[in-house]
């Protein structure tokens, strides 16, 4: 959310173009249209009040979810589940390989911040370091679309008793093999649409919101779920 006490919005006075935006410069007078470059004038003006929790913080035993990012390329995709992470209670975040790390300005063009409140690492080796996390007891789990994987919404009842490492991977190539076969659990998010896979940074956001809803309100209480076990 840009903190911002007022926004304008403006609106383009040629007919054809009609187009209505927010101006976010507070010290800039809009005098032209982005679009068709012709005259805008101020239509309205809005308060804005800074939002307030809406949810109580987690409970001090809410199990842990990090989440290891397994040579992420872009920093845009980085930056964006940095926000994530933050909005979820995910932490920290552990950048495997080529991940960028926080002092890349794309990544902090999407995180807005939260960069600096979310704790992170650095592991440039990912199987390596997998390997430490699981002999210490973390529970793996990778979000790929595996034959294997269990379906996002069907895995409420087993969520672990224990922290939970929560691994997406490259654009691209997906989770390292090598990493794949560390995981005690493969997820995958059921989709009905031509793509087969989403944006990197949205697949985390979803899988990682789930399983934290689960972690936190219900402890892995299906009952008090609803009832998912027939989804794909």
């Amino acid at each position: 959310m840009v903190s911002l006490s007022t926004i304008v919005y403006y609106e383009c006075e040629n007919p054809d173009c009609g187009l209505r935006f927010p101006d976010f410069s507070r010290d800039l007078e809009r005098e032209r249209c982005p679009m068709c470059r012709r005259g805008v004038h101020p239509a309205d003006a809005y308060e804005v009040s800074p939002l307030e929790d809406k949810l109580p913080p987690p409970p001090e035993t809410a199990l842990k979810l990090i989440g290891f990012l397994d040579n992420i390329r872009s920093s845009l995709n980085v930056g964006a589940i940095f926000r994530s992470a933050d909005g979820i209670g995910v932490g920290p975040l552990i950048l495997g390989g080529i991940t960028p790390s926080p002092e890349d300005r794309g990544l902090q063009k999407t995180a807005l911040g939260a960069e600096q409140s979310v704790a992170w690492e650095k592991a440039n080796h990912g199987v390596n370091k997998i390997r430490q996390m699981k002999a210490a007891g973390f529970q793996v789990w990778g979000l790929e679309s595996t034959p294997q994987a269990d379906g996002l919404y069907s895995i409420a009842s087993i969520i672990p008793p224990q922290p939970l490492i929560l691994v997406v991977g490259n654009e691209v190539c997906g989770i390292d093999p090598q990493i794949i076969r560390l995981c005690h659990r493969v997820i995958y998010i059921p989709m009905v649409g031509h793509k087969r896979s989403y944006n990197v940074a949205t697949a985390f956001g979803i899988a990682a919101s789930y399983i934290r809803y689960c972690q936190i309100l219900f402890q892995g209480s299906v009952s008090k779920l609803p009832n998912t076990s027939s989804m794909p």
